[in-house]
Protein backbone atom coordinates (compact mmCIF):
# COMPACT_ATOMS: atom_id res chain seq x y z
CA UNK A 1 0.00 0.00 0.00
CA UNK A 2 1.32 3.58 -1.28
CA UNK A 3 2.35 6.27 1.43
CA UNK A 4 -0.99 8.63 2.82
CA UNK A 5 -0.63 12.16 2.59
CA UNK A 6 -1.45 14.71 5.33
CA UNK A 7 -3.69 17.22 4.43
CA UNK A 8 -1.05 20.09 4.20
CA UNK A 9 0.54 17.93 1.64
CA UNK A 10 -2.07 17.47 -0.69
CA UNK A 11 -2.79 21.39 -0.60
CA UNK A 12 1.14 21.84 -0.95
CA UNK A 13 1.25 19.55 -4.19
CA UNK A 14 -1.81 20.87 -5.38
CA UNK A 15 -0.30 24.45 -5.13
CA UNK A 16 3.05 23.18 -7.11
CA UNK A 17 0.84 22.24 -10.04
CA UNK A 18 -1.21 24.88 -10.07
CA UNK A 19 1.78 27.22 -10.26
CA UNK A 20 4.13 24.85 -12.85
CA UNK A 21 6.87 23.71 -10.43
CA UNK A 22 5.99 20.55 -10.45
CA UNK A 23 5.46 18.57 -13.83
CA UNK A 24 2.95 15.80 -13.55
CA UNK A 25 4.63 13.73 -15.90
CA UNK A 26 7.39 13.44 -13.47
CA UNK A 27 4.76 12.02 -10.99
CA UNK A 28 4.33 8.80 -12.82
CA UNK A 29 5.73 5.59 -11.81
CA UNK A 30 8.98 4.76 -13.12
CA UNK A 31 8.75 1.36 -11.56
CA UNK A 32 5.99 0.30 -13.59
CA UNK A 33 6.78 -2.71 -15.98
CA UNK A 34 6.04 -2.53 -19.61
CA UNK A 35 3.33 -4.51 -20.53
CA UNK A 36 3.80 -7.22 -23.19
CA UNK A 37 1.61 -9.05 -25.59
CA UNK A 38 1.35 -12.77 -25.56
CA UNK A 39 0.22 -15.07 -28.15
CA UNK A 40 -1.34 -18.26 -26.27
CA UNK A 41 -1.15 -20.39 -30.16
CA UNK A 42 2.52 -19.72 -30.43
CA UNK A 43 3.64 -20.57 -27.25
CA UNK A 44 7.83 -19.22 -26.53
CA UNK A 45 9.30 -22.47 -25.45
CA UNK A 46 12.61 -22.14 -26.97
CA UNK A 47 14.14 -19.48 -26.07
CA UNK A 48 17.08 -17.32 -28.17
CA UNK A 49 19.45 -19.44 -25.95
CA UNK A 50 18.03 -23.11 -27.43
CA UNK A 51 18.20 -22.02 -30.39
CA UNK A 52 22.37 -20.64 -30.27
CA UNK A 53 22.95 -24.16 -28.60
CA UNK A 54 21.47 -26.44 -31.33
CA UNK A 55 23.48 -24.16 -33.84
CA UNK A 56 26.37 -25.14 -32.22
CA UNK A 57 25.43 -28.61 -32.24
CA UNK A 58 24.29 -29.15 -35.90
CA UNK A 59 27.75 -26.82 -36.70
CA UNK A 60 29.61 -29.93 -35.75
CA UNK A 61 27.06 -31.95 -37.11
CA UNK A 62 27.87 -30.30 -40.25
CA UNK A 63 31.81 -30.56 -40.50
CA UNK A 64 30.64 -34.64 -39.95
CA UNK A 65 28.73 -34.12 -42.80
CA UNK A 66 31.12 -32.19 -44.83
CA UNK A 67 34.06 -34.79 -44.30
CA UNK A 68 32.38 -38.44 -44.09
CA UNK A 69 29.89 -37.86 -47.20
CA UNK A 70 32.49 -37.36 -49.94
CA UNK A 71 33.59 -40.89 -49.12
CA UNK A 72 30.55 -42.35 -50.12
CA UNK A 73 29.72 -39.72 -53.08
CA UNK A 74 33.49 -39.02 -54.56
CA UNK A 75 32.57 -35.13 -54.62
CA UNK A 76 33.61 -32.43 -52.24
CA UNK A 77 30.22 -31.67 -49.35
CA UNK A 78 30.50 -27.84 -47.56
CA UNK A 79 27.45 -27.68 -45.43
CA UNK A 80 26.83 -24.66 -43.17
CA UNK A 81 23.94 -23.82 -40.56
CA UNK A 82 21.64 -21.31 -42.49
CA UNK A 83 19.11 -20.78 -40.32
CA UNK A 84 17.42 -21.51 -36.76
CA UNK A 85 13.99 -20.23 -35.75
CA UNK A 86 10.36 -21.71 -33.83
CA UNK A 87 7.31 -22.45 -35.19
CA UNK A 88 4.26 -24.46 -35.11
CA UNK A 89 4.59 -27.48 -36.40
CA UNK A 90 1.36 -27.00 -38.92
CA UNK A 91 3.70 -23.85 -40.50
CA UNK A 92 6.69 -26.46 -40.94
CA UNK A 93 4.24 -29.26 -42.79
CA UNK A 94 2.51 -26.89 -45.04
CA UNK A 95 5.46 -25.41 -46.40
CA UNK A 96 6.71 -28.81 -47.39
CA UNK A 97 6.83 -29.42 -51.36
CA UNK A 98 5.31 -32.66 -53.14
CA UNK A 99 7.23 -34.63 -53.78
CA UNK A 100 9.40 -34.44 -50.47
CA UNK A 101 12.30 -36.60 -49.02
CA UNK A 102 10.94 -36.39 -45.13
CA UNK A 103 12.90 -38.54 -42.90
CA UNK A 104 10.82 -40.12 -39.60
CA UNK A 105 13.75 -40.60 -37.39
CA UNK A 106 13.18 -42.41 -33.50
CA UNK A 107 15.39 -40.14 -31.07
CA UNK A 108 16.02 -42.77 -28.50
CA UNK A 109 16.04 -42.24 -25.75
CA UNK A 110 14.20 -39.37 -26.11
CA UNK A 111 10.38 -39.34 -26.33
CA UNK A 112 8.79 -39.16 -30.02
CA UNK A 113 10.41 -38.49 -33.57
CA UNK A 114 12.59 -35.55 -35.19
CA UNK A 115 11.99 -34.82 -38.74
CA UNK A 116 14.65 -34.18 -41.39
CA UNK A 117 13.68 -33.06 -44.65
CA UNK A 118 16.60 -32.98 -47.49
CA UNK A 119 15.58 -31.24 -50.75
CA UNK A 120 14.64 -33.28 -54.26
CA UNK A 121 17.70 -31.57 -56.02
CA UNK A 122 19.93 -33.27 -53.29
CA UNK A 123 18.61 -36.28 -53.12
CA UNK A 124 18.29 -37.00 -57.19
CA UNK A 125 21.77 -35.17 -57.00
CA UNK A 126 23.00 -38.07 -54.58
CA UNK A 127 21.48 -41.02 -56.27
CA UNK A 128 22.87 -39.88 -60.00
CA UNK A 129 26.22 -39.94 -58.07
CA UNK A 130 25.65 -43.30 -56.07
CA UNK A 131 25.21 -44.81 -59.93
CA UNK A 132 28.23 -43.33 -61.69
CA UNK A 133 27.00 -40.24 -62.80
CA UNK A 134 28.07 -36.74 -62.45
CA UNK A 135 25.93 -36.26 -59.83
CA UNK A 136 23.35 -33.53 -61.53
CA UNK A 137 20.16 -33.03 -60.44
CA UNK A 138 17.03 -33.40 -62.62
CA UNK A 139 15.71 -30.28 -64.05
CA UNK A 140 11.62 -31.35 -63.28
CA UNK A 141 10.94 -32.82 -60.07
CA UNK A 142 9.50 -36.30 -60.43
CA UNK A 143 8.50 -38.99 -58.00
CA UNK A 144 10.94 -41.44 -56.48
CA UNK A 145 11.71 -45.15 -57.98
CA UNK A 146 11.74 -48.30 -55.59
CA UNK A 147 15.29 -48.04 -56.25
CA UNK A 148 15.84 -44.35 -55.71
CA UNK A 149 14.09 -44.91 -52.59
CA UNK A 150 16.00 -47.76 -51.22
CA UNK A 151 19.61 -45.62 -51.85
CA UNK A 152 18.00 -42.44 -50.24
CA UNK A 153 17.49 -44.81 -47.12
CA UNK A 154 20.88 -45.81 -47.29
CA UNK A 155 21.93 -42.13 -47.46
CA UNK A 156 19.68 -40.93 -44.93
CA UNK A 157 20.77 -43.87 -42.27
CA UNK A 158 24.32 -42.37 -42.94
CA UNK A 159 23.20 -39.09 -41.95
CA UNK A 160 21.26 -40.07 -38.72
CA UNK A 161 24.64 -42.35 -37.73
CA UNK A 162 26.76 -38.72 -37.40
CA UNK A 163 23.90 -37.04 -35.61
CA UNK A 164 24.93 -39.13 -32.45
CA UNK A 165 28.72 -37.63 -31.71
CA UNK A 166 27.15 -33.63 -32.14
CA UNK A 167 24.25 -34.60 -29.14
CA UNK A 168 26.32 -36.63 -26.77
CA UNK A 169 27.77 -33.54 -25.02
CA UNK A 170 23.76 -33.34 -24.07
CA UNK A 171 22.44 -36.70 -24.59
CA UNK A 172 23.73 -39.98 -25.47
CA UNK A 173 21.22 -40.80 -28.35
CA UNK A 174 20.69 -43.77 -31.09
CA UNK A 175 18.93 -42.07 -33.73
CA UNK A 176 17.02 -44.46 -35.93
CA UNK A 177 15.48 -44.20 -39.16
CA UNK A 178 11.93 -45.41 -39.31
CA UNK A 179 10.80 -44.61 -42.48
CA UNK A 180 10.79 -42.36 -45.53
CA UNK A 181 7.68 -40.13 -46.43
CA UNK A 182 7.75 -38.45 -49.54
CA UNK A 183 3.57 -37.16 -48.83
CA UNK A 184 4.16 -34.77 -45.99
CA UNK A 185 0.37 -35.40 -45.13
CA UNK A 186 1.62 -38.69 -44.09
CA UNK A 187 4.01 -37.78 -41.53
CA UNK A 188 2.10 -35.92 -39.03
CA UNK A 189 4.35 -37.34 -35.75
CA UNK A 190 2.94 -34.44 -33.43
CA UNK A 191 0.13 -32.45 -33.18
CA UNK A 192 -0.36 -29.12 -35.09
CA UNK A 193 -0.32 -26.37 -32.91
CA UNK A 194 2.73 -28.00 -31.12
CA UNK A 195 5.64 -25.60 -31.50
CA UNK A 196 9.30 -27.07 -33.35
CA UNK A 197 12.53 -25.22 -33.80
CA UNK A 198 14.03 -25.69 -36.86
CA UNK A 199 17.51 -25.57 -38.33
CA UNK A 200 18.33 -25.38 -41.61
CA UNK A 201 21.73 -26.81 -43.44
CA UNK A 202 22.82 -25.06 -46.52
CA UNK A 203 24.57 -27.76 -48.36
CA UNK A 204 26.58 -27.94 -51.56
CA UNK A 205 27.38 -31.06 -53.29
CA UNK A 206 30.02 -30.39 -56.14
CA UNK A 207 27.65 -27.47 -58.03
CA UNK A 208 24.13 -28.45 -56.79
CA UNK A 209 22.98 -26.64 -53.89
CA UNK A 210 20.38 -27.48 -51.63
CA UNK A 211 19.11 -27.76 -47.88
CA UNK A 212 18.65 -29.79 -44.96
CA UNK A 213 15.91 -28.97 -42.46
CA UNK A 214 16.00 -30.30 -38.68
CA UNK A 215 12.36 -30.18 -37.21
CA UNK A 216 13.30 -30.90 -33.42
CA UNK A 217 9.64 -30.72 -31.51
CA UNK A 218 9.65 -29.19 -28.00
CA UNK A 219 7.92 -32.31 -26.77
CA UNK A 220 11.34 -34.65 -28.11
CA UNK A 221 13.15 -32.21 -26.46
CA UNK A 222 11.39 -31.58 -22.93
CA UNK A 223 13.39 -33.55 -20.83
CA UNK A 224 16.69 -32.24 -21.57
CA UNK A 225 15.47 -28.39 -22.39
CA UNK A 226 17.49 -27.50 -19.18
CA UNK A 227 21.13 -29.10 -20.95
CA UNK A 228 20.28 -26.98 -24.11
CA UNK A 229 22.23 -23.50 -22.98
CA UNK A 230 25.89 -22.53 -23.87
CA UNK A 231 26.99 -22.51 -20.28
CA UNK A 232 25.82 -25.95 -19.93
CA UNK A 233 27.58 -26.67 -23.31
CA UNK A 234 30.83 -24.93 -22.68
CA UNK A 235 31.16 -26.61 -19.52
CA UNK A 236 31.08 -29.81 -20.51
CA UNK A 237 33.48 -29.42 -23.48
CA UNK A 238 35.93 -28.10 -20.99
CA UNK A 239 35.86 -31.28 -18.91
CA UNK A 240 36.42 -33.33 -22.48
CA UNK A 241 39.24 -30.98 -23.08
CA UNK A 242 41.15 -32.16 -20.09
CA UNK A 243 41.00 -35.61 -21.32
CA UNK A 244 44.89 -36.66 -22.69
CA UNK A 245 45.16 -37.35 -25.90
CA UNK A 246 48.31 -38.03 -26.56
CA UNK A 247 48.19 -42.29 -26.11
CA UNK A 248 44.80 -42.50 -28.54
CA UNK A 249 46.68 -40.28 -31.17
CA UNK A 250 50.04 -42.29 -30.76
CA UNK A 251 47.76 -45.87 -30.92
CA UNK A 252 46.12 -44.73 -34.18
CA UNK A 253 49.27 -43.21 -35.95
CA UNK A 254 50.75 -46.75 -34.95
CA UNK A 255 48.21 -48.28 -37.07
CA UNK A 256 48.30 -46.23 -40.36
CA UNK A 257 50.02 -47.92 -43.13
CA UNK A 258 52.78 -46.10 -45.34
CA UNK A 259 54.63 -46.54 -48.25
CA UNK A 260 58.67 -47.31 -47.25
CA UNK A 261 60.72 -48.28 -50.42
CA UNK A 262 65.04 -48.55 -50.95
CA UNK A 263 66.48 -47.14 -53.26
CA UNK A 264 69.31 -49.92 -54.86
CA UNK A 265 69.96 -47.58 -57.50
CA UNK A 266 69.72 -46.18 -61.00
CA UNK A 267 69.96 -46.89 -64.90
CA UNK A 268 68.86 -45.86 -68.42
CA UNK A 269 68.01 -48.87 -70.83
CA UNK A 270 66.58 -48.51 -74.11
CA UNK A 271 62.85 -49.59 -74.46
CA UNK A 272 63.80 -52.69 -76.64
CA UNK A 273 66.03 -53.87 -74.08
CA UNK A 274 63.29 -53.17 -72.04
CA UNK A 275 61.18 -55.09 -73.90
CA UNK A 276 63.87 -58.24 -73.97
CA UNK A 277 64.18 -58.55 -70.38
CA UNK A 278 64.83 -62.43 -69.05
CA UNK A 279 65.14 -63.65 -65.78
CA UNK A 280 68.48 -63.72 -64.95
CA UNK A 281 69.74 -60.66 -66.84
CA UNK A 282 72.14 -57.99 -65.22
CA UNK A 283 71.10 -54.21 -65.67
CA UNK A 284 74.35 -51.95 -64.43
CA UNK A 285 73.01 -49.48 -61.84
CA UNK A 286 75.18 -46.25 -61.06
CA UNK A 287 76.08 -47.44 -57.54
CA UNK A 288 78.34 -49.82 -55.93
CA UNK A 289 77.07 -52.61 -53.58
CA UNK A 290 79.10 -51.18 -50.07
CA UNK A 291 77.77 -48.07 -51.22
CA UNK A 292 74.71 -46.34 -49.09
CA UNK A 293 71.28 -46.21 -50.27
CA UNK A 294 68.28 -43.54 -49.82
CA UNK A 295 64.90 -45.21 -47.73
CA UNK A 296 62.18 -43.12 -48.85
CA UNK A 297 58.99 -43.11 -46.54
CA UNK A 298 56.22 -42.23 -48.55
CA UNK A 299 57.80 -39.85 -51.21
CA UNK A 300 60.46 -38.29 -48.19
CA UNK A 301 63.85 -39.60 -47.87
CA UNK A 302 64.42 -40.61 -44.31
CA UNK A 303 67.18 -43.18 -43.76
CA UNK A 304 70.32 -43.93 -45.30
CA UNK A 305 71.09 -48.06 -45.56
CA UNK A 306 73.03 -50.85 -46.59
CA UNK A 307 71.36 -54.17 -48.30
CA UNK A 308 71.51 -57.07 -46.88
CA UNK A 309 69.23 -59.99 -46.67
CA UNK A 310 68.00 -61.84 -43.41
CA UNK A 311 67.07 -65.49 -43.67
CA UNK A 312 65.50 -65.93 -47.12
CA UNK A 313 64.10 -62.42 -47.75
CA UNK A 314 66.48 -59.39 -49.42
CA UNK A 315 66.55 -56.73 -46.25
CA UNK A 316 68.47 -53.37 -45.39
CA UNK A 317 70.14 -52.22 -42.48
CA UNK A 318 68.95 -48.42 -41.84
CA UNK A 319 72.62 -46.26 -41.41
CA UNK A 320 71.83 -43.21 -40.72
CA UNK A 321 68.46 -41.01 -39.91
CA UNK A 322 68.22 -37.81 -42.39
CA UNK A 323 66.63 -34.97 -40.77
CA UNK A 324 64.89 -31.89 -41.98
CA UNK A 325 66.70 -29.77 -44.47
CA UNK A 326 70.20 -32.36 -44.42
Amino acid sequence: MGEVLSQSEIDNLLAALSSGELDADQMQDTKEKPVRDYDFSRPAKFSKEHLRTLEIIYEHYGRLISTNLPVYLRKSVQVTVSSSETLTFSEFSNALSNPVILGIVNFHPLNGNILVELSSNLGFAMIDRMLGGQGLPLEKNRDFSEIEMNILEKMLVIYMQLMHEPWKNVVEIEPILERIETNAQFAQVIAPSDMVALISLGIKIGDTEGYMNICLPFFTLEDVMDKLNTKYWYSTLQREDNVDYEERLESLIKRMDVPVRAVLGRSQVSVSDFLSLQVGDIIRLDTRVDTEMNVFVGNIRKFTALPGSSKENYAVRVTSVVREGD
